[in-house]
Order: C-alpha cells, then structure tokens, then sequence
C-alpha cells in the first residue's frame, strides 16, 4: 500500500479530462415523502499517466458530477505506462470486485468492460487486455483498477533496483 502514496500527483497545471461512470439516484424516505438526491462515479486522466477517481453526492445531477470531478482531482496518481501498454500484469480486488489487466501487443486496443476502460483510457493506456473477474458493481469495480494501477512497478526502477538491464527485466 506504501506504493500507493509515493505515487501521488497533485492537480495544479495538469489538462485533465473527466468521464461520468455511473449516476445513481438515492431515494430518502421521510415523514415529508421522498427525498431524492444523486450521486456520481468520476474518473479523471490527462491521458498521459496520470488518473484520479471521486464520488459526488448532491440533490442535482450536474452538481453531484462537479463535486465527484472535485474529489477525483485529489485522488491522482502516476502509472507507468510504456509503449502504450502497462509493464507488467497485475491482479486487485476491492470488496467482490477482482480485476486482472495484461499488457497488451501495440494495436490491440482497450480491451476491458465499462468502468474499467473509463479508467484505463482517462490513464492514456491505449493497448491493454482486461479481466472483471467478479463483481460488476462499478464503484468497487473503479477502486480496484485504480489500486492495479496504483502498485504497477516502473520497469527502470526494477531493473535499477535489481542491478540488471532493462533488457533482462522483459526477458528473464
């Protein structure tokens, strides 16, 4: 989990793109009837290594989306991405949701389902298979592709780190 937070990036200057995940309505019964209000799963991403994911609740859509935009800008981490795909594959869980990203050949494409490729794409990873391996419930669904993302190793640093060439690290 330490990787987690060395990996962190603060919004400033960054051009950063956003995309709605999923908008939930929230029904509140009272003794006045019913309260409605929203709440909406953001994912943010310069598309170029850098990703973020947030929540916002509030009685008016546009204004639950604002305020998930908001948080996600406080959630931002750097992926190492190389030659469009991630280095190496990984597998995380969150609550019931299990997900498994694989590098991909150049040219593949996103191959992953919704809330994942929300995620994988607003990264800038343009070649990656992807695997929901349990639960599609898109919250946990989004916070277990970020935390994948999140404990990726930097191939440089492992090949530094092992004292070997970056040529040994892919081969073995």
């Amino acid at each position: 989990m330490s990787n987690v937070i060395l990996n962190k990036v603060k919004a400033g200057d960054l051009e950063l793109k956003d995309k709605v995940v999923a908008i939930n309505r929230v029904v509140k019964t009272t003794k006045g009837g019913r309260a409605f209000s929203f709440s909406a799963l953001v994912v943010v991403g310069n598309e170029a290594g850098v990703v973020g994911h947030g929540l916002g609740k509030a009685k008016e859509v546009q204004e639950a989306i604002t305020k998930g935009i908001e948080d996600a800008k406080k959630n931002l981490i750097k992926v190492p991405i190389l030659h469009g795909t991630i280095p190496h594959d990984q597998l995380s869980k969150e609550g019931a949701a299990k997900v498994y990203i694989k590098p991909a050949a150049q040219g593949t494409g996103v191959i992953a389902g919704g809330s994942m490729r929300a995620v994988l794409e607003a990264a800038g990873i343009t070649d990656v298979l992807a695997k929901n391996l349990g639960s599609a419930n898109p919250h946990n669904v989004v916070k277990a592709t970020f935390k994948a993302l999140a404990t990726l190793r930097e191939p440089l640093a492992t090949a530094k780190r092992r004292n070997i060439s970056l040529k040994k690290v892919f081969n073995g």
